[in-house]
Parts: structure tokens; sequence; C-alpha cells
């Protein structure tokens, strides 16, 4: 299986939307309930730091960033999200694509990445952990969710050289 990544379009959003709400049917990936407008979405995301994954032309998965902060101090700093359409899981997708954001991301300036992830989605863990990243911490009852507490692990991955 051939996985190409790529800048993700706004052509892309479609798709990028359908792996979205799978995420969320999950109950796992994020505290998100609904899925936004492009627009919205757009304005969350850093444009520079946005890609898919394609497998026989078709989107399979994405990796974006999204800013922690406004403050200028903060600037190097951002989230990670990654999803895989469920059928494509197992085939080093997500690994792809979080490695070419990794790369992506330090050519932009960022020299740190983070991420939240539910302590049930152990495969989202073990692949961010595989990348690089280490476990900061668990942050107990973070988030509500259908009125069920949830806690996340928090992890970090540093630019190896920072200016």
């Amino acid at each position: 299986m051939e996985i190409v990544v790529r800048t993700l379009k706004k052509s892309d959003w479609v798709s990028v939307s359908e792996i979205y709400k799978a995420g969320i049917a999950t109950g796992i990936a994020t505290f998100e309930t609904e899925i936004t407008n492009w627009q919205h979405w757009d304005a969350k995301h850093i444009s520079e730091c946005r890609f898919v994954a394609e497998v026989d032309h078709h989107v399979v998965g994405f990796a974006v960033l999204a800013k922690v902060s406004e403050r200028p101090v903060y600037k190097g700093v951002a989230e990670v999200s990654v999803y895989v359409r469920h059928a494509f899981r197992r085939n080093h997708i997500g690994e792809h694509l979080l490695k070419h954001l990794i790369e992506a991301s330090e050519n932009h300036g960022f020299w740190t990445l983070q991420a939240g992830i539910f302590s049930e989605n152990t495969a989202s863990i073990n692949l961010h952990v595989k990348c690089g990243f280490r476990i900061v911490g668990v942050r107990k009852k973070i988030g509500r969710l259908h009125g069920i507490w949830y806690d996340n692990h928090f992890l970090e991955r540093r630019r190896c050289k920072i200016d």
C-alpha cells in the first residue's frame, strides 16, 4: 500500500470532516461533539502544518497543528491532532502523518508539540511515544463528555535543537 502525504487543501474538507466525525463517534478521540464548518476549522489550525494521507487517491487520514495561545511567548508551541479512517488503522498511516507533521513544524519554527490524549486511547498514546513524544503526566478528570469524566495523558515533543 502506497501512502502519499501531502498538504491539506480546502477541497479535502469533506473527507477530513468525515474522518473527524468518525473520531468523535468513538468517544475517546476528542471532547468535541459536533463537526464545525470549514471557516471555523480553517481559522483554528495552522495553515503551514496541515497534511492528509492518501491511499489510491483517497484521503484516509489527516494531521494538523493548532496554536495553544495567542501570546507571542508561545508562538513555537502547538497542539497536535492526528486522525485515521477506521478501515486504514494499523497500516502506519498515523506514523507517516505524524512524522511529516513533526518535520514541517520544525521547519516552521515550532519548538514544542503537545497532545492531550484520552487515557483509553492507547493506540494514539503509543503512536506519539513512538514518534518521540514523552508522557508528561496524566490530567485526571480533565473533561466531561456525555456525563462521564475522562483523564487525558499529556504528551510533549521538544525540538532537538532550540535556537
